[in-house]
């Protein structure tokens, strides 16, 4: 299989940037405000899911009499405030992983972010120009666990899902990317309450232990030069 693979399809929250935790505090404080209680059960339930999902959960469990386009608008607000709050970091070893990477394949990003927030943080941390297509699940019907947002990721780049490789740090994210057929590279999280679960990671090809092993990884998947190990 990974003699044909000639893309990789990233990821966002948890592979690129640390926003996990983020977007449960937003989701956590939406619900609070309005009376309700967030738990870890429903960040593992809406991880994955595009803002209109996880926007109609958010407003009915906890009750909002807002529209569920004013709940979205919400947390996305307060997401590109973080952003803009410099909150939102990359990860240790992203910028390099993206640039070894695209400097090789083409590759894309397949996000449950918004448009608004994916665009923000490309552009901010200077690293737009190099994915030839990206993708919110917002734009497709589905969002993961489905495999919408990774078979549109792949055809914007002119390939199919089995052609390519996919980085995925979530269960849902892991289910929607091999669902799509992709040959898929696992960076689980190791937060407590945020690492995949046993039956997700094992339709994972490999798992990585940090950005630079899944560099190493996607480069020999692609036959292409194992990339040097950070001590």
């Amino acid at each position: 299989m990974s003699s044909r693979l000639s893309a990789v399809v990233f990821d966002l929250d948890g592979v690129l940037i640390e926003s996990d935790h983020l977007w449960e505090e937003m989701w956590s404080g939406y619900a609070a405000r309005h009376g309700a209680q967030w738990t870890s059960e429903d960040t593992a339930t809406v991880q994955g899911m595009s803002s209109r999902e996880w926007a109609h959960y958010l407003n009915r469990m906890s009750g909002a009499g807002e529209s569920e386009a004013g709940t979205e608008r919400a947390v996305v607000d307060g997401m590109v405030g973080a952003f803009e709050q410099e909150r939102v970091d990359l990860l240790p070893g992203a910028r390099e992983t993206v640039k070894a990477v695209s400097a090789e394949v083409p590759i894309a990003l397949a996000s449950s972010a918004p448009r608004r927030l994916i665009d923000a943080v490309l552009r901010g941390h200077g690293l737009v120009d190099r994915f030839s297509a990206t993708v919110s699940s917002a734009e497709v019907e589905r969002g993961k666990p489905h495999p919408d947002v990774y078979l549109e990721a792949a055809s914007r780049i002119g390939r199919q899902g089995i052609d390519c490789a996919a980085v995925e740090d979530s269960s849902n994210g892991i289910r929607a990317a091999h669902a799509a057929e992709m040959t898929v590279v696992a960076l689980p999280n190791q937060a407590p309450g945020y690492r995949p679960a046993p039956d997700a990671l094992a339709l994972a090809a490999e798992e990585a232990g940090d950005l630079a092993d899944v560099c190493a990884r996607l480069l020999r998947l692609l036959g292409r030069a194992e990339a040097p190990r950070s001590s």
